[in-house]
């Protein structure tokens, strides 16, 4: 699949977002509740972030205004649905952003925002997973390593926040990171396997009726130049650059923040905020990075056509 940068944008910029909202709104129930102008300014980011992702994502439409027409389809479609979730998001945001200010509870509204927060994210992953036609996406990890980078991008988010706010960070913030990354690091090394074996159960002889034993090849191209097909759906990437970029994005978003999360632990009694930022920071460039490949390494079951 071509990757298109606005649809990338999107899902990196809103999962961070929605992660960084899911963790303000359990945080409080594991007794770590942020004071108020913390909370606030950590709200405003999440909305800034979910904001940018949503518009960009407007951009990969043929006509962006006509977005607002996808909203009515939620009974069928999970981009539908994770529009509706989106917009339903700012109310518990707004609740709490009222709460917040007047100095009230706001773990009522918390854990509706995260809630919600949790549900747009996994209808965000489902719109791919859905995808018959595109074998490598409806692989058993995409869903849940999408809603893990939602938590590590924005947990690292939070805590970044959190720190440079001059608020104090858990030391179980180091640990929390070490998990996620190592999980991460599992599920995409478990997840590219697959995909380097082939993972496609379509092939041109089972689409002729054929025994998939049987060597079916294309007499003749269908067209003699490029298409919409070959362009979009046929986008090829090099081995050797794919392994490469699969490192960057391994260094990026798993060892680099592992390795600020140890400096947090061995430096304890300092200020965490540059590490924190640093990892935030560098897991958001690994997500963009394996957010391209998650698009320039699956193929269309229309190319076995081609």
């Amino acid at each position: 699949m071509h990757p298109a940068f606005s649809v990338i944008f999107f899902t990196t910029m809103s999962g961070a977002g929605y992660g960084l909202w899911i963790w303000l709104g359990v945080m409080p129930w594991l007794g770590q509740s942020l004071p108020r102008p913390a909370a606030l300014i950590v709200l405003a980011l999440g909305f800034a972030l979910t904001s940018l992702g949503l518009l960009s994502s407007t951009l990969h439409l043929g006509q962006p205004l006509r977005a607002w027409r996808a909203f009515s389809q939620w009974r069928s479609s999970w981009l539908s649905r994770e529009g509706v979730l989106s917009l339903l998001c700012l109310l518990p945001a707004g609740w709490f952003a009222i709460a917040a200010s007047r100095g009230q509870d706001t773990r009522l509204a918390g854990t509706m925002l995260a809630a919600l927060s949790l549900a747009t994210v996994a209808c965000t992953a489902m719109i791919y997973v859905s995808l018959k036609t595109i074998p490598a996406w409806r692989h058993t990890t995409v869903l849940p390593i999408y809603m893990l980078f939602a938590l590590l991008t924005g947990g690292l988010t939070y805590a970044g926040a959190t720190a440079v706010t001059g608020n104090h960070v858990d030391n179980d913030v180091a640990s929390a990171v070490l998990l996620g990354c190592f999980m991460l690091w599992r599920g995409k090394h478990f997840y590219w396997l697959d995909l380097d074996r082939g993972i496609s159960p379509a092939t041109r002889a089972a689409a002729v009726g054929l025994p998939p034993d049987r060597d079916v090849r294309v007499f003749e191209r269908p067209h003699t130049e490029a298409n919409y097909l070959t362009r979009e759906m046929g986008f090829v990437l090099a081995r050797k650059h794919s392994r490469r970029l699969r490192l960057l994005a391994l260094l990026l978003f798993a060892l680099l923040p592992a390795l600020c999360a140890i400096a947090m632990s061995l430096f304890a009694h300092h200020d965490a905020s540059p590490w924190l930022v640093l990892a935030t920071l560098s897991a958001l460039l690994g997500a963009f990075v394996e957010r391209w490949l998650f698009f320039a390494e699956a193929r269309h079951v229309v190319m076995l056509y081609y």
